[in-house]
């Protein structure tokens, strides 16, 4: 797998994190909810060095989550609902240490073809149907997990040439492209 360098957050570190670690891209994505996507996939890093450095999942996995939720909640706070989504990247923790040995790798590794893929995403906790699209989209653009008919099983996130989510964020001027396709749908839901 050839992983281009991926610019998410804006903080090398935590970029270079989650261009090698598939956990922390899993759990950027988790936390992409109600807070900017920077911020989001800037929290695996805050955690990992909250945890001494390294993002462990099988001690998320099996951490207290009232201590968990107190790491998430330390200023400045991983998330704004910082009890309720340490709870969900506890759940989503669970279910990579009991299904698939601890690696989000083993998510997509081996897959037949985009739905499958599609399917798997959809099956982790906090993932709906517009979430597990965007991941498979970011999977297939940034992370070079192409199996046959992730476009189609991706919806309109997997079109070439997209800018409507975090798949597309490759350097500054796609992240404005994206925050003003988002803006524009926002506006458009509003007026229905």
């Amino acid at each position: 797998m050839t992983v281009a360098s991926l610019r998410l957050t804006g903080h090398p570190d935590a970029d270079e994190l989650l261009t090698r670690d598939p956990n922390a891209l899993l759990l950027g994505m988790v936390l992409d909810q109600q807070i900017p996507m920077e911020k989001a996939f800037f929290g695996p890093w805050a955690i990992a060095e909250r945890m001494g450095g390294s993002l462990d999942i099988a001690e998320i996995a099996a951490a207290h989550p009232d201590t968990f939720s107190k790491l998430f909640a330390v200023p400045p706070a991983v998330h704004r609902f910082p009890g309720s989504m340490a709870w969900r990247v506890q759940a989503v923790c669970r279910v990579l240490v009991e299904q698939y040995g601890g690696n989000a790798a083993n998510i997509w590794d081996g897959v037949e073809d985009g739905a499958e893929l599609r399917r798997r995403v959809a099956a982790i906790p906090g993932f709906g149907d517009q979430k597990s699209a965007i991941f498979v989209a970011l999977l297939g653009k940034q992370y070079d997990v192409t199996p046959r008919g992730w476009r189609e099983a991706a919806g309109r996130y997997g079109e070439d040439g997209s800018r409507l989510s975090v798949a597309d964020v490759v350097d500054e001027e796609s992240l404005v492209l994206v925050r003003a396709a988002k803006k524009a749908a926002k506006a458009a839901a509003a007026a229905k």
